[in-house]
């Protein structure tokens, strides 16, 4: 068992699918999925169930997500420590945390507990506590800086009876959540996206932007719906299936916000953190955008880096 192989996978049980696995580790599809099946060979054990509609986690597989995410964090901190370098950094998240910053953190990180929306995670870094986080951000702010680390395409869910490899953005449904405190960034999100392309909002309240109610949801309406980019642990349902999303493909940006202004110790700390990861977080960030017709919020503060890329 490698450790390469180790952030594979969870890379994998993350997403749930292989491709966009794929496009965030920055591999092909079919040298991931080699990988995997030398990681099953290795423990002896099927870890996910596979098929053309969908990809979920076995028993064994669900088993090994937590070990695998103690030894690659682990594995980062030995790193750490044997460059010499020592301190925590307080690090929460929404949805996803790339393996690349973590690994180009030169201290130790502490990856927050509370898995909270955007809006409270940007919160939580200005009145400190914490020292950076991943999270969407709708507007710049003088008080933050916020860096570029993934530019995620949002895909659609149709019924399995639509043959289109791609939808257009006009015939989406966007599911909006009564939800504030859950849901207000994916609201302001979804909200100026079905302005912009002509897409239907549809209001719901108790739920149901992810997880097996967004899938009842899916089913109920017979028509596609935007899917968040929030990582969704239950597996697709037979009857429905994913699809890209054109003219435009919309971008939800994902920003390490930091303080612009910290003068306690570790914020310094975070700054050169910042800086060491941005080359990797730039690579990530632009993957695939070149050429093609995106859409971000007018007040997005990556806008003007997205419009340039994707025009290039």
């Amino acid at each position: 068992m490698e450790l390469r192989q180790l952030r594979y996978f969870v890379a994998v049980a993350e997403e749930l699918h292989f491709g966009r696995a794929a496009e965030r580790l920055h591999i092909a599809a079919p040298s991931l999925s080699q990988q995997i099946k030398a990681l099953e060979a290795s423990v002896g054990a099927a870890l996910f169930i596979r098929d053309r509609r969908h990809v979920e986690l076995t028993s064994a597989g669900r088993l090994l997500l937590t070990d695998a995410r103690e030894i690659i964090a682990l594995a980062a901190s030995a790193q750490r420590r044997l460059e010499g370098t020592s301190g925590p950094l307080r690090l929460g998240y929404v949805s996803w945390v790339p393996d690349e910053l973590v690994a180009s953190v030169r201290s130790d990180l502490r990856l927050d507990e509370w898995v909270m929306p955007s809006h409270i995670q940007i919160a939580r870094d200005l009145d400190g506590g914490l020292d950076a986080a991943i999270a969407w951000a709708p507007v710049a702010d003088g008080r933050l800086h916020l860096q570029l680390l993934w530019a995620e395409s949002l895909a659609a869910v149709v019924p399995a009876r639509v043959k289109d490899e791609t939808i257009a953005a006009g015939r989406l449904r966007v599911l909006l959540d009564a939800d504030l405190t859950s849901w207000d960034a994916w609201n302001q999100f979804g909200r100026e996206f079905a302005e912009a392309t002509g897409a239907r909002v549809l209001e719901i309240d108790g739920g149901g932007i992810t997880g097996r109610g967004f899938h009842d949801h899916c089913r109920k309406l017979n028509a596609p719906v935007l899917q968040s980019p929030k990582r969704h642990q239950v597996s697709l349902p037979p009857g429905l299936r994913t699809r890209s999303v054109r003219d435009p493909t919309p971008l939800w940006c994902w920003s390490l916000v930091t303080r612009a202004e910290d003068d306690r110790p570790h914020g310094a700390r975070a700054s050169r953190d910042r800086r060491d990861a941005d080359a990797r977080a730039r690579q990530g960030a632009y993957l695939g955008l070149r050429k093609q017709s995106t859409w971000v919020p007018p007040q997005d503060p990556h806008r003007e880096t997205i419009t340039a890329l994707t025009d290039a």
